[in-house]
């Protein structure tokens, strides 16, 4: 079962930030959230198994073993006050799926859906079919993405090779299941929420033109912006900094609404 963990100094907020990792991390990208975007988020990671505190579970490669994990603690969050998502990367289709989920599910929904660094479910990516490729032809893909460490670590034998590459190769046959269930019409299609996009200006991966294509996968407003940096961009200040003015915004929003039809329903 997954567990809910706050990142650092996101106690007492109002709107819960969930937030998703990339493929072949845990959450220490999220560690400068709960500073960065601002007052009235409680920023929070959900830590899938494999990795982190749970890095001795078995890790999750198909979508019902991810909603077994993942789905019932953000069932409970629902119901418990406004929320939000976002994911980045690998992260990014996690959300979506979860999204899916929750409305299926019938409880409120997140304020929005927010994705970074990832190319919509019918969109061709490079790494879609990536896991089983050998270490020869995998590893210069990795780099290319800057994702590799240097010197000796990411060398046959060496720690990354032992310890990380398993996992990336593992969360990658995740990416490919959670996009071929988006695009099966009975476990995916598009949400009915504000979806917020956010593309690294350098990503060599998700090119921010590409990101436009997010559009086909809310019927709500969607948010298309640019950021500085690569395709690991969750890591500065910038992105949580919008993250959090959205959930401010949207919640302000959601409140004001509430009080108008609270208003509206006393008037006899």
């Amino acid at each position: 079962m997954a567990s809910l963990t706050a990142v650092e100094g996101a106690a007492g907020r109002r709107v819960r930030l969930h937030c998703l990792a990339h493929a072949g991390a845990g959450v220490a990208s999220y560690r400068r959230w709960p500073v960065a975007a601002g007052p009235g988020v409680d920023v929070a990671a959900l830590v899938l198994p494999g990795r982190d505190s749970r890095r001795r579970e078995p890790r999750v490669t198909e979508r019902a073993g991810l909603l077994e994990d993942l789905l019932p603690p953000l069932l409970e969050a629902a119901r418990s006050g406004p929320y939000a998502l976002y994911g980045h990367s690998l992260g990014a289709l996690v959300a979506y799926t979860l999204t899916r989920a929750l409305a299926d599910a019938g409880v409120p929904a997140p304020l929005f859906l927010a994705v970074g660094a990832c190319l919509p479910p019918h969109v061709s990516a490079a790494l879609v079919a990536a896991a089983e490729l050998p270490d020869d032809v995998l590893l210069p893909l990795l780099g290319d993405l800057g994702s590799l460490p240097k010197g000796a670590a990411a060398r046959p034998g060496g720690l990354w090779h032992r310890s990380v590459l398993p996992v990336l190769r593992d969360d990658l046959r995740l990416a490919r299941a959670l996009r071929q269930a988006a695009l099966d019409p009975v476990t995916g299609g598009s949400v009915d929420l504000p979806l917020l996009v956010f593309a690294g200006s350098d990503d060599p991966l998700a090119v921010p033109a590409a990101l436009e294509e997010w559009r086909q996968w809310t019927t709500g407003p969607i948010t298309v912006r640019s950021v500085d940096g690569d395709h690991f961009f969750a890591g500065g200040d910038v992105l949580p900094a919008l993250v959090g003015a959205a959930c401010r915004e949207y919640e302000a929003a959601a409140a004001a609404g509430a009080a108008a039809g609270a208003s509206a329903g006393g008037v006899r």
